[in-house]
Formats: C-alpha cells, structure tokens, sequence
C-alpha cells in the first residue's frame, strides 16, 4: 500500500517548456534543506548542544552514583529498579569514562532521538513542515526531558521508547503491514527492562485497540509474536524478581505505607500535568487529544487517544508521581501540531507565529528553572522573582533548591570528611572499619569518589546494598553515615561524634553528623538480615 505521507517532504518539482516534471540538483538540495524532517534534525541537534553544554554544571546526581553502583554488581534485576539502565551505566563506564560528559553522552543522544521521532510521528498522522517543526520545537522547553535527559537514568530513555511503541503502531495502521506489532513487541519488552511503568502505556494501547476500528489486528499473528517477544525479553528480569521473592512489589508497598510520595487528587495531578509539561503547551496537547478523540480525519488513529486516557486515568487512581505520566505526551504534541497545522492553513498563518513565538518566548524564560543554566545563587534569585512553584512529587527538606539540582551538590565534601575520619584510624584499625551508610545515596557517594580518597566501598541496609550483603565486617568498628546517634548508642559501647556534613545546596536531610562506633553489642553478619531496608 503506498503512504501518501511519505512524499510530503520531497523536493518540489518544477513543469519544464516540454510539460515533464524537473527539479535542478540546487533546487533540491535547497529543498532538502529547508524540508519538515530537515527542520526536525536541526531542533534535534539543538537539543543535543544544549545538554552537551550543561553536562558539567553541577555536579554528579544521586541516581547516577546509585546505578554506577549497581554496574559492579551486574544482574537481571534490583530491588527498585530493571537492569537496562544499569547495563548502559556500566557501558558508559568501561567504554567513555565517568566524566560528566561521558555519563550522560548517552542520555543527552536519547533526547534528541526523541525530538527526531516526535517529528517522525506528526508526519505519521499527517503533518507537513509546520506541524513537524512545531511538534519538535515543543520538546525543547519541556521540564521533565529537560531535566531527566541531562542524568543517567532511567528516565531519559523511557519517552524515546513509548514513542517508538507509538510509532510502530502508527506505522501498522498507515502501511497495513502487520509486522510493525513485531517490532512493537520488542520494544515494549526492552521497555519492561527499562521501566516497569510502561504496563500502563500497553494497558493504554490495549484498551485503545478493543474501543476501536482497530481491533481488527486481534487477528494477526505478528500482533501475538510481538507479545511473546515482549514476554521473552521481559523474562529475565521476571525470574529476578521470582527468584528474589518480587523486591520490587515490597518496596512499592513500603513507600505507600510511609506517605513518602506526594499523592494528588485527579483536578491537582491534571494541573501539574500542565506545569510539568511547560504551561504554554497545555493547550497544545489537550488539542491534541481532542483532535485524536473527535476529529473525522482522526479517526484512525482514535486508540492513541484512549491510549492517553487510560494511561492518566490509572496513574490518577494508583496515586503515581506526577511525572510519571510525561513519557506519552509527545504523541499528543504530535497530534496537536498537525491540528493546529490544519485549522490554520487557511487564513490563520498569524495564529502559527504567535504560538511558535510563546513557545520560544516562553520556554526560554522558564528553561532555568528545569536545565542548570545558571548558577545555584542566581538559580535562586530567578526563581524567587518570577514566583512559580515547582510540583514536588516526593516529602523532601530540599532547602534552597528543588530536589533534582539539591541532589547533585555535597557528594565530594561529604565523602571527603568521611576520608579524614577514616584516615585518623591506624591501619590495623582500617582494615577493620566498615564505612555503613543508612541511605543508599551516601554509600554510592562513597563508592564513587571514594578511589580517590583512599577509602574502601561502602555497605548499606538501604535497598540493592542490603542484597550485596556486610561483605566481611563484623561491626567491629564503624563509620556511620546519616543517623541521628541515638540508635548507636545503644547498640555500640563506644559512640563518638566525628564530624558534620552538610552543604548549603544539598537537601537538609543530607545534613547529618558522622558517628565513630566501637564496641558492637551484636554481630553485624548474624544482625544483617534482620536490618533490611527497601523503601
């Protein structure tokens, strides 16, 4: 079947004296050029610069030390988390560095892959070169990429692969050719591998499917092959997690049951849907999701619509974070540019540069607030003039700033106190002294700057390092990281205050005392088991 969509972006031609169409090498690379997917490629590549540039702003963030962790213990599966990010941290490691730059080389090169597929789906429902450029330029100023694709982690990759889930879809439903659902099924399973929050965007999709026209694909066999392959590479991390008695599962109950997260009612999480997503495309993608939902020429792709609805609707009654709903909206600002596209290519030519405008205005303006542009202090200083709230999805003491840029400032200092605690110990002493965080964010601190200072790796009760076990230590003597004391008092006979971390950046409940602990009244390999802690 021919897809008419697929010429949209070819040189235009030129009726020669003969009356046979031509196109001169100049014209056409001049049209090549300036073409939807050329405009596309550039954002992209704006994108790209704009992380490259501000990779080194700041410092190293919390996760990002947690997952390097995590790569010198290389499995199917942690406590909180699939092993495909892990896989690409210990990539990232042995193959580019742990410079900053080379950390999030990666993460930097999948946001703009999602600029570059978000332009290949508006041209999927439809879009020229305006729509395709507009869908693009409108990744750029969005908080949540901002801000998750300058990390290593999990959630820089998660959009890029819904959007290509997205795409193989739409790619069944323009060409016929039933064989996208194939490769469909391999993406949502390295999804799966990535992040276990893509179930809600297949339950999505499948609801999509049975509501409308399009649950003729029931029938297909590739349809079903893409399930099983979905199934087979999912497998792994399965029989981790089987094996393991389903950490994961026990630590999403611990959270819920300590109130740590933020939990929205359905009007609150809608509204910061708006400010998560950069308040000037609101009306972008709630377009969108009406033209999906109601407009005649729509109607085959309707079940991204339901898909959206579905998606939002049990994240809202699960009471999810209100980012975790940001990976599916490119698909609505896809679909929201082809709208726009079409009610303006009458008379309205206006209507597009004023909202290409605010979109450029106003994502410049807001960009600070999500992308470490500036410096903490005039951080501050902006955002207290231009008085907007930032949407909290967790309980934190942040100080000064908001959680995600708190959570890369006081890594080295602390490890560094840590060092002249360590080192003021004999080296019969050391060989004994067990460094032992009660956060998993300390201890991968530590693991991480610790090489340079000299100090071994840490242990931890906290999640993945209580799996990893006390090593060889007794308890016999202790650095404690992140304890208010009390507790070791009564556990050791001899508790000493060594030192003080705190940092005028960091998150306050990072500010803690450093206790020297002797005399154990326990022994820390028959104790271990019982002090598990997943939250």
């Amino acid at each position: 079947m021919h897809d008419a969509r697929a010429d949209r972006d070819r040189p235009e031609k030129d009726v020669s004296s003969t009356g046979t169409f031509t196109t001169t090498s100049a014209e056409g690379e001049h049209s090549r050029l300036i073409s939807g997917s050329a405009i596309v490629l550039y954002i992209a590549a704006a994108k790209l610069l704009l992380h490259l540039l501000t990779a080194n702003r700041y410092g190293i963030f919390r996760d990002e030390m947690y997952y390097l962790a995590c790569s010198q213990h290389m499995a199917w599966g942690y406590v909180d988390h699939p092993p495909m990010t892990v896989f690409i941290a210990w990539f990232a490691r042995h193959v580019l560095g742990e410079s900053l730059l080379a950390l999030r080389l990666l993460p930097a090169l999948a946001g703009a892959a999602l600029v570059w597929l978000t332009g290949k789906l508006t041209r999927e429902m439809g879009g020229g070169r305006f729509a395709q450029a507009l869908a693009a330029l409108a990744i750029l100023p969005v908080p949540f990429y901002l801000i998750m694709q300058h990390w290593l982690t999990d959630n820089a990759f998660e959009p890029l692969i819904w959007m290509g889930c997205i795409w193989c879809v739409l790619r069944a439903i323009n060409t016929g050719n039933d064989k996208y659902w194939l490769g469909f099924g391999v993406l949502a399973g390295v999804g799966f591998e990535t992040k276990y929050s893509i179930a809600f965007m297949l339950l999505g999709i499948l609801a999509g499917v049975l509501l409308t026209a399009q649950r003729r694909f029931l029938k297909s066999r590739y349809l079903w092959l893409g399930v099983l392959a979905c199934a087979l590479i999912a497998l792994p991390n399965f029989l981790w997690q089987l094996r393991n008695h389903f950490p994961f599962l026990e630590l999403i109950h611990n959270i819920r049951m300590s109130q740590r997260d933020v939990v929205r009612g359905p009007i609150a999480f809608i509204a910061d849907q708006a400010l998560t997503m950069q308040p000037i495309l609101f009306p972008l993608w709630l377009g969108g999701l009406i033209w999906l939902l109601v407009a005649p020429d729509a109607r085959r792709y309707r079940l991204l619509g339901w898909t959206f609805v579905v998606t939002l609707g049990l994240f809202i009654v699960l009471g999810a974070k209100n980012y975790y709903v940001a990976p599916v909206y490119p698909m609505l600002l896809a679909a929201g540019a082809v709208g726009l596209e079409r009610v303006t290519s009458c008379r309205l030519h206006w209507a597009r540069v004023v909202y290409v405008s605010s979109v450029v205005i106003i994502g410049a303006l807001l960009a600070p607030l999500a992308c470490p542009l500036l410096s903490p202090e005039a951080f501050i200083r902006y955002q207290k003039a231009l008085h907007i709230p930032v949407p909290e999805a967790e309980h934190q003491n942040n100080g000064p700033l908001p959680q995600y840029f708190a959570d890369e400032f006081g890594w080295e200092p602390m490890v560094q106190e840590v060092a002249r605690v360590y080192h003021s110990l004999s080296p019969e002493e050391q060989a004994r002294t067990a460094i032992f965080s009660n956060g998993w964010g300390e201890a991968a601190a530590v693991d991480f700057f610790g090489p340079r200072y000299g100090l071994p790796r840490a242990i931890s009760k906290h999640n993945n390092y209580w799996l990893w076990g006390p090593r060889n230590y007794t308890g016999e003597i202790m650095i404690i990281l992140r304890s208010d004391g009390r507790g070791d008092r009564r556990h050791f006979e001899s508790v000493q205050d060594v030192g003080t971390v705190e940092h005028p950046y960091s998150r306050r409940d990072e500010w803690f005392h450093i206790y020297l602990c002797r005399g154990p009244k326990f022994n820390l390999q028959d104790a271990w088991p019982k002090m598990k802690l997943w939250d």
